[in-house]
């Protein structure tokens, strides 16, 4: 069976994982709101590390859900400041026989989207990617592009690896992609918090890249002190433990990685929301749910807020 797949949010992305899809000749459907006519007269482009250059010419468009086609898959690929949008996409978009992998940071995203799909029917997929649009459907692969996909359950329990999971997998990996199957999507929430948390916030605050936290001792003694506190919050919140050897392999990863703008930093360049909400804030409540400090995750975040509400309400 060849599944069909819907792009909800064709961004830096949207655009990457659903460009490598239908390169691979998967029949994919983007949804768009402001590329639709380049997307249209030019296709839309890919400059990729490890995929090379390429097109889809000509791609399969839309600007309104309601026009997309019934979809085995649909990714959900918005930020997750579009989530007040939900009420408006998910319910044309996705079927009632239609998986809905959410691609989004942070925690209490798949609760949002299960207000309109089927809790049964809905995998979450943390994004390990360094990707930006550069220009209107055109999108720049730097490094990586793995991703980690577990499936939902409203109790937060640990659900196993299923059948649709491992088809959905299978599909990635024909285009390219490594799909890593979780049997505990909170704790893959978490871990992926590890990274997030550091690296958006440091590169917000100090309007810099991963490269330069990494290289000067102090921020790198910071980002690593934040690691061990978003480990500490997870544990606390949900009895999940984060080992002391993922910390050092989302480190490791870091330096290896090429010179990287995180998605918040290219948000805040843009004078575009960040994603204080669900990569800053739930993780601190948690914590002080959980009676655990965490005084450097608190201090990011309202300095991380502060940045945000600037964004809104002017210096």
């Amino acid at each position: 069976m060849t599944r069909s797949y819907a792009i909800l949010g064709t961004g830096a992305l949207g655009g990457f994982y659903g460009a490598c899809l239908a390169k691979a000749g998967f029949d994919v459907h983007f949804l768009m709101r402001s590329d639709t006519n380049q997307a249209r007269k030019h296709g839309l482009r890919v400059d990729s590390k490890s995929h090379g250059s390429f097109a889809i010419k000509p791609a399969q468009i839309c600007d309104n859900p309601a026009d997309l086609p019934d979809c085995d898959v649909a990714l959900l690929c918005v930020k997750t400041t579009s989530n007040d949008q939900l009420d408006a996409i998910l319910p044309q978009a996705v079927r009632p026989s239609t998986t809905c992998v959410v691609l989004q940071n942070g925690l209490g995203v798949e609760e949002q989207v299960a207000r309109y799909v089927d809790p049964r029917r809905i995998l979450g997929g943390l994004c390990f990617l360094c990707s930006n649009r550069v220009g209107p459907a055109h999108i720049h692969h730097l490094d990586y592009s793995d991703i980690r996909m577990g499936r939902y359950t409203s109790d937060g329990s640990a659900a196993g690896i299923d059948p649709v999971m491992e088809d959905v997998a299978r599909d990635f990996h024909d285009a390219g992609i490594t799909v890593n199957l979780a049997e505990d999507l909170v704790e893959a929430r978490w871990q992926k918090l590890i990274w997030n948390v550091p690296y958006n916030g440091l590169c917000v605050v100090l309007r810099t890249t991963t490269d330069r936290i990494m290289s000067h001792p102090g921020t790198r003694a910071m980002a690593e002190s934040l690691m061990r506190e978003v480990a500490d919050a997870a544990h606390a919140a949900t009895g999940r433990t984060i080992t002391e050897g993922f910390i050092r392999e989302m480190l490791d990863r870091t330096d290896r990685m090429a010179p990287y703008r995180p998605s918040m930093l290219v948000d805040l360049d843009e004078r575009r929301p960040l994603e204080v909400e669900a990569i800053f804030e739930a993780p601190l409540e948690a914590a002080r749910r959980a009676g655990v400090a965490t005084p450097r995750l608190e201090l990011l975040t309202a300095q991380v807020g502060l940045i945000a509400r600037t964004l809104v309400d002017g210096p």
